[in-house]
């Protein structure tokens, strides 16, 4: 392969790895240690590395610099669930490694993979080992002890992989839960996968360098662009007057993938922001440049041109009027994140700004966080994650908003509404946090669900298809009945000083048989006050508290 990565290598090696892991997150959500059907590591890293390629897709060099920080924005904006946060905090680590550098050779890659294991390790404030983070430290410091011996980068890269492999299957011995389960650790499989997909760029196989999130948006007409934006505020600073766009269709059959290089190289000659993407099918273009007529030529060696669109940007400019209102905002603002119709106007009864739909089965981004945050006209943004997997992508996404964003770590639905029904807008930050921090305190909560596998866990032996319920530690009932596993649940988490239920059934389950289940509650402990409540959620019969 060779002693270097350069940063056009680099592009394509991200790509293969976001590709890669899409063909195979299904595989990965599998791994998940609870046979409940929210199992969602490999999606949720998934994601994560195809907003790393978004980003990427916008950078019009191949750079070094503007390449790293577009795959460590991306990331950190997409990055989902716990295993989205911790691969979008190694990606993080390694590319600030390697900002500086023109090419990447096996030594400098190994102190980028330790800059990534260093990350990652920061970013959780109590480490387990048997997880992603042991593989991602394993590998990086074994590949400084490779990088002696070996400078061939693929040769390098193929043995860091192969010493993954092995602490992998090392994860059950380190964390019990996952030698209980039968699995290996489900994010730390993700991460292979995207190493691996590194992997084939050096050794040439490049079947995976697939531009999917841009081709995903191209019509079927291929007549419209995505909007481009460009700062018109000062005519100063417009280098290049024509926005010049089109398409080349019908590929000459002469025409190779290494010409699509070369015009993009020639793109970059004669303008900026450049875009030239596609296969041999269809290429897609966009430059900024005083020459449209060269594009346009140089293009026309590749094939047929259409869609042609030239704009010029200094009379657009020109036209151009900005407004810029000073934003009146509120003291306190609430964003809730919850699945279910119901549940989301629980939220909002209570005085939620916001409310995100995910949650259980699809884990929110620090980005949808931060947006979210931003359209609540209040300097200061409680963010109430209701889901223990969405926290440490709340508290990133602090990062990316204009408010400052407080994060409770709510880990249920239950907890949510207790703590939204806390939240004062005329008391101050402080004064919130430790009302509700009592609020949430005193809520013990549990679920309802299916095993979507065959297992032994928690001393029960599971079927696919059992209904199960669980309290915020582990599985604790188990039968065929969802009422009757709904009844054990809620006898596993009682507690002395406990003086209400509170049921919330979902979208599979009818209002008739969870106001049975109230009844049947009611008459069992009568001195305490069961409600019940629509929640819509997805996947779970009955979210639970008892407080």
């Amino acid at each position: 392969m060779g002693k270097s990565i350069t940063g056009a290598q680099l592009r394509k090696m991200v790509i293969s790895g976001a590709n890669y892991l899409e063909e195979n997150k299904e595989y990965v959500d599998s791994l998940n240690v609870f046979p409940v059907p929210d199992g969602d590591t490999g999606t949720n890293m998934s994601m994560t590395m195809r907003s790393a390629v978004r980003e990427l897709n916008m950078v019009t060099n191949n750079d070094m610099e503007s390449l790293a920080d577009a795959i460590s924005k991306g990331a950190l904006k997409g990055a989902r669930g716990n295993s989205g946060v911790i691969l979008s905090q190694i990606l993080k680590g390694f590319t600030s490694s390697i900002t500086a550098l023109k090419t990447i050779d096996v030594k400098a890659f190994s102190k980028a993979l330790q800059a990534g294991a260093d990350m990652a390790y920061r970013a959780v404030t109590v480490p387990k080992e048997g997880t992603i983070l042991t593989v991602i430290r394993v590998m990086a410091e074994e590949s400084a002890k490779i990088a002696k011996k070996e400078t061939d980068v693929a040769e390098f890269l193929k043995q860091v992989l192969e010493v993954g492999e092995e602490t992998l299957k090392m994860t059950p011995e380190l964390l019990p839960v996952l030698k209980k389960a039968g699995v290996v650790d489900s994010g730390g499989r993700g991460l292979l996968f995207v190493i691996g997909g590194f992997l084939k760029i050096l050794l040439g196989d490049e079947s995976q360098v697939i531009l999917e999130v841009e081709s995903d948006k191209l019509d079927g007409n291929h007549e419209e662009f995505e909007d481009v934006k460009v700062n018109y505020n000062d005519l100063a600073d417009i280098e290049f007057a024509y926005c010049t766009e089109f398409f080349v269709i019908n590929i000459n059959k002469k025409t190779t993938e290494a010409d699509i290089d070369k015009l993009r190289e020639k793109l970059m000659s004669i303008g900026n922001s450049v875009i030239c993407i596609g296969d041999l099918n269809l290429i897609k273009v966009h430059v900024h440049t005083n020459e449209p007529g060269v594009a346009l030529t140089n293009a026309l060696k590749l094939g047929e041109l259409n869609g042609v669109k030239v704009e010029n940007m200094l009379e657009q400019n020109r036209a151009l009027k900005v407004k810029n209102e000073p934003e009146q905002l509120k003291n306190i603002g609430v964003v809730a994140i919850c699945a279910g119709e119901g549940l989301s106007q629980l939220f909002k009864d209570c005085n939620v700004d916001h409310v995100i739909e995910g949650g259980q089965t699809m884990n929110s981004s620090a980005e949808d966080i931060a947006k979210a945050a931003d359209s609540v006209p209040a300097e200061n943004v409680f963010v109430l994650p209701n889901n223990k997997n969405i926290v440490m992508a709340a508290q990133l996404a602090n990062d990316l908003s204009k408010r400052n964003i407080i994060v409770i770590p709510t880990s249920s639905v239950p907890q949510g509404i207790n703590a939204a029904l806390a939240i004062d807008p005329e008391a101050s930050v402080e004064e919130n946090k430790e009302n509700i921090n009592a609020m949430i305190n005193d809520v013990v909560t549990g679920s309802v669900t299916y095993a979507v596998r065959n297992t032994n866990i928690d001393g029960f032996k599971l079927k696919e298809g059992d209904i199960i319920g669980l309290d915020e530690k582990r599985i604790v009932a188990k039968g065929g009945d969802v009422n009757a596993v709904a009844k054990d649940t809620v006898e596993k988490m009682m507690k002395d000083s406990a003086s209400s239920i509170s049921l919330y059934y979902g979208q599979d389950v009818q209002a008739i048989e969870a106001e049975q289940l109230s009844d049947e509650l009611s008459k069992q402990y009568p001195n305490m006050e069961v409600s019940v409540q629509y929640g819509g959620q997805p996947l779970y019969y009955y979210l639970i508290s008892v407080e």
